[in-house]
């Protein structure tokens, strides 16, 4: 477990490193050349690069040890750091929301040239593969916080080949378009918080983490088992709790029922990746 934290840890520094570069070329050349759909995507790269510092907090944090305070460990804080995520992101919404209302009361048209082009291909670049080597490590660490960060980087590129589009506009004569660009990359941030804020809710409020017939399914494969009932789960992909009731012959023994238990266990984990504990209820039937 260690191990994966340490894992983590370093490629968040890596991506932070990556994100530091991207948002510090776009928010200098978008400031030069007074392209607010640029500044904008930025500034979002730069909320990219505070979520890491963010991300690192929060893994620290999630793998120390069980306590006695925390019986069942720290790794709800690594989600929890993904609503800090969501909280920058909507700053960042409503601080462009501010400037497009500036840029529409005080027109400007921006001077776009060459280099504005090759930055923002160069960082398109750049993101493609965060976003892919993020998203593997995510899957591969089963970390919930670089998932969530890959699916906000991912929508850094989409809002880059945005700029581009205004980019273009501006050149063909047409000002207006890099204020609709910076408008819709806004909404974008704004989807991309709510989404985020939706599924760490999700396993801060223990909604179910697996469907209660898969679970059924393979309880119910044990001949011993008569039916199985009240099947809950919670938690994180790597970490799920679940709780089931089940009935079993009234002539069953307790020390039969207690290996039949450890039997139902044993199985639920081997066909569930990421279920650390499974707690089961004997009931005659």
């Amino acid at each position: 477990m260690e191990n994966k934290y340490i894992e983590i840890r370093r490629v968040l520094i890596f991506i932070f490193i990556l994100n530091l570069g991207v948002s510090t070329a776009k928010i200098f050349y978008g400031l030069i050349s007074k392209s607010i759909s640029m500044t904008a995507d930025g500034f979002h790269s730069l909320a990219d690069g505070a979520s890491n510092i963010i991300g690192l907090i929060g893994i620290f944090i999630a793998s120390k040890p069980i306590d006695n305070e925390h019986p069942y460990g720290h790794k709800k804080f690594e989600t929890f750091t993904t609503l800090a995520i969501s909280a920058l992101l909507f700053t960042v919404f409503m601080n462009l929301i501010k400037s497009l209302i500036d840029r529409i009361n005080n027109p400007t048209v921006p001077n776009i040239n060459l280099t504005s082009f090759i930055v923002m291909f160069i960082t398109l670049i750049v993101n493609i593969w965060v976003v892919y080597y993020e998203t593997k490590k995510g899957k591969e660490l089963m970390s919930d916080f670089l998932i969530c960060d890959a699916l906000h980087t991912k929508s850094d590129i989409y809002m880059s080949m945005s700029v581009i589009a205004s980019l273009i506009g501006v050149k063909l004569g047409i000002p207006l378009m890099d204020i609709i660009v910076a408008l819709t990359i806004s909404l974008l941030i704004a989807k991309a918080a709510l989404g985020i804020l939706k599924e760490s809710a999700s396993i801060l409020c223990d909604a179910i983490a697996i469907d209660k017939m898969q679970i059924a399914h393979i309880v119910m494969e044990n001949c011993k088992v008569k039916s199985c009932h009240k099947i809950r789960s919670r938690g994180r992909k790597d970490e799920i709790h679940i709780d089931l009731h089940v009935h079993v012959d009234q002539s069953m023994t307790v020390d039969e029922s207690h290996s039949l238990s450890h039997q139902i266990e044993a199985t639920v984990k081997s066909k569930i990746q990421g279920v650390s504990e499974v707690i089961i209820h004997i009931e005659p039937a």
